[in-house]
């Protein structure tokens, strides 16, 4: 994985199987389609955040994670059920930082919807 533009410091506050989910508010950087969903869900290897070369000069810091098999998930039908948007009307402002931090209880309520068994 790959986080707030190849920064190291987040992925170094991520722990070796701890749980992460990427929500994708847009298809695409720089477009603004309100593709909203969540996108893809895993667990962080062991090991620390290695610079992986993706050419251009541009030498992003990674972390491993194995990923599931899922499939794209809409964040709406679940606003009134996840704690971190429940009685939140600006619950998309705090995912704008990158890394924010979710409970057990939210993070299965995504993986259920994502397919995850």
């Amino acid at each position: 994985m790959q986080l707030c533009e190849g920064k190291a410091a987040p992925l170094r506050r991520i722990k070796p199987g701890d749980g992460i989910v990427y929500y994708s508010p847009s298809e695409a950087v720089g477009i603004k389609d309100r593709f909203m969903q969540f996108t893809t869900i895993g667990t962080v290897h062991d090991g620390e955040p290695y610079r992986f070369d993706m050419g251009g000069g541009f030498v992003p810091h990674r972390r491993d994670v194995d990923w599931l098999e899922t499939h794209e998930t809409p964040i709406r039908p679940l606003l009134e059920r996840l704690e971190f948007t429940s009685k939140n009307a600006n619950w998309g402002y705090q995912l704008r930082f990158g890394v924010m931090e979710i409970g057990e209880t939210d993070f299965k309520l995504i993986a259920e919807a994502m397919g995850v068994h």
